[in-house]
């Protein structure tokens, strides 16, 4: 029982020790989106599902909510964010060639269809983010347009 208790008691002290340490927080200053938007052109709804449902972990902006402050909650958020932006950032669209943007959209599609986004441990804790199947549809029909866009400008270069 003695070792339990000081088993616990060591658990205990690294969480104190931990919530001292804090990763760095994914926040932007300013509209980060905005070449993006003005590029790909969704319609205000679809806008409003990228915002609720995509922006936090393929941004360079998330709005975190209050349990981020705990640690090592902290750490996996932090994490799961690096790994969303890696795969994709709404923010550095323009850094994207026309190529990499069409499979982009082309991933963007195949995710949402396939009800792999947004991730269900994301929508647990946002309802906001879940998508009904009208607003997967939205995501898709957009995606495939744009996608068209891409594929024209490709054929041209």
């Amino acid at each position: 029982m003695k070792l339990l208790k000081k088993i616990l008691l060591g658990l205990l002290l690294v969480l104190v020790v931990l919530q001292f340490f804090r990763p760095e927080k994914n926040t932007t200053q300013g509209d980060h989106t905005r070449l993006f938007l003005a590029e790909t052109n969704p319609s205000n709804e679809v806008k409003l599902i990228l915002e609720q449902s995509c922006y936090d972990c393929h941004s360079n902006n998330t709005l975190y909510p209050w349990y981020n402050n705990i640690a090592p909650v902290s750490f996996w958020l932090s994490d799961h964010i690096k790994d969303g932006k890696k795969h994709l950032n709404f923010s550095e669209w323009e850094s994207y060639d026309t190529k990499k943007k069409d499979h982009k959209l082309e991933e963007i599609v195949e995710t949402v269809t396939d009800q792999e986004m947004p991730l269900k441990e994301y929508t647990w804790t946002h309802n906001d983010a879940r998508l009904t199947d009208e607003q997967r549809n939205d995501v898709v029909i957009w995606a495939k347009s744009t996608r068209l866009l891409y594929q024209a400008k490709m054929l041209q270069d």
